[in-house]
């Protein structure tokens, strides 16, 4: 059974995977927000094809990154954006991109499990891969003229893994890893304790560096109180399935007001008139204007209760939060915070993890202070010792 797991490639990992949604690295920033919000993914891939050597091909097209509904969110905060959010939507979607190298990495379909695993440890989020046996056409009915295609290179389509991907398979064989599987994480030394943290009652905008890194690194921001209890979290899982506008809301409201902004069920009344009244006091009538075309029809998130199943699984203080799809199907998530102990095994955390569509969870004391958090690159390298050890 080892050597099984062993001897497989990337390529077993993207069957079913769909076909990436991409836009060129050409492209604006408002034609990306459109892709966004067209697409089920919470990601778009950008592009950059060497069309001054290969004009009539697509052989030398490239993935140089991706963007999501966050990092979109975080630009229109910045200072010189957040006074005309329209103008700032023309800028081109490469100031969007991560100057973090090989965030984005293209890997042979015959790459090895243990290879990619390394590339995730590394730093890698998303590995491109050729997907087997398809072709442009299906592509062309289903992806609108207007974006940059996504069949490159002869006429072949690529799909992307993620640590989710490989969390996920690891999974499907966990048997294998006993007794580490079982050991908990604490004993496995993976809580990371360097965290990103603000006050519940300190203004959003002041945690807006911390969206930005917890972004990059897969993570979250924990929303604390004087005593360092966990109270929520502001999540680029959350603000992925949120409109842009939520811009408004980050800079308006306290770290506390936000959550409640962008929990199940939409913004309350009473919460969208501050940010209306606020934005009006700092003179921002571009953010205004086009806060009030969006303030109508912000998107709801489906709150409903937990499985029993789920129940079993995670623990009392467990939370979820709400988000919002784009096809119209609702996914269970708040912004509260999905929690363990330190005494939580791996399995247990990797199941919590999976099942709420996260990479990472918070870990906390028994009086709920927050003491750090267990991420997927973390759970990988376990997994990649014990594997490695079957080899030796």
């Amino acid at each position: 059974m080892a050597n099984r797991l062993l001897a497989h490639e990337v390529s077993d990992l993207c069957l079913g995977k769909p076909p990436l949604s991409s836009i060129p690295i050409s492209a604006t920033i408002r034609h990306a927000l459109a892709a966004l919000k067209s697409s089920d993914d919470t990601h778009i891939s950008v592009w950059s094809c060497d069309l001054h050597h290969h004009p009539t091909t697509h052989d030398h097209c490239h993935c140089v990154g991706k963007i999501c509904m966050v990092d979109i969110i975080c630009y229109l905060c910045k200072e010189d954006n957040i006074s005309s959010p329209s103008l700032a939507l023309k800028a081109p979607v490469s100031v969007l991109l991560s100057p973090v190298p090989g965030v984005v990495q293209h890997v042979d379909p015959s790459y090895s499990l243990l290879e990619a695993i390394d590339l995730i440890i590394n730093g890698a989020q998303n590995l491109v891969v050729p997907i087997k046996n398809t072709t442009s056409k299906r592509k062309q009915l289903r992806q609108p003229t207007s974006l940059a295609p996504t069949t490159h290179a002869g006429g072949r389509e690529f799909c992307w893994l993620t640590q989710e991907d490989v969390i996920r398979f690891l999974l499907s064989s966990i048997g294998l890893f006993s007794p580490t599987a079982a050991y908990s994480i604490e004993s496995l030394g993976i809580i990371d304790t360097k965290i990103l943290t603000i006050n519940y009652h300190s203004p959003a905008s002041k945690a807006l560096a911390a969206i930005s890194t917890s972004l990059s690194d897969q993570t979250s921001v924990a929303v604390i109180d004087d005593d360092g209890v966990l109270i929520g979290e502001i999540s680029p899982f959350t603000l992925a399935y949120c409109d842009e506008m939520v811009a408004a809301a980050i800079t308006t409201l306290s770290a506390g007001d936000l959550m409640a902004y962008i929990d199940c069920g939409g913004p309350p009344e009473d919460i969208t008139k501050v940010v209306h009244a606020r934005l009006k006091e700092k003179n921002l009538y571009g953010m205004l204007d086009e806060f009030l075309i969006y303030s109508s029809g912000i998107p709801y998130c489906n709150s409903t209760s937990s499985s029993s199943d789920e129940e079993t699984i995670l623990s009392p203080a467990t939370t979820r939060s709400g988000r919002y799809n784009r096809s119209d199907k609702f996914i269970m998530r708040r912004a509260e915070a999905i929690v363990c102990h330190p005494r939580s095994s791996l399995v247990a955390v990797m199941i919590q993890a999976i099942a709420l569509r996260v990479s990472y969870v918070w870990v906390i004391e028994e009086d709920c202070t927050v003491v750090g958090i267990v991420k997927f690159s973390g759970m990988l390298k376990v997994f990649q010792e014990h594997l490695e050890s079957l080899i030796d």
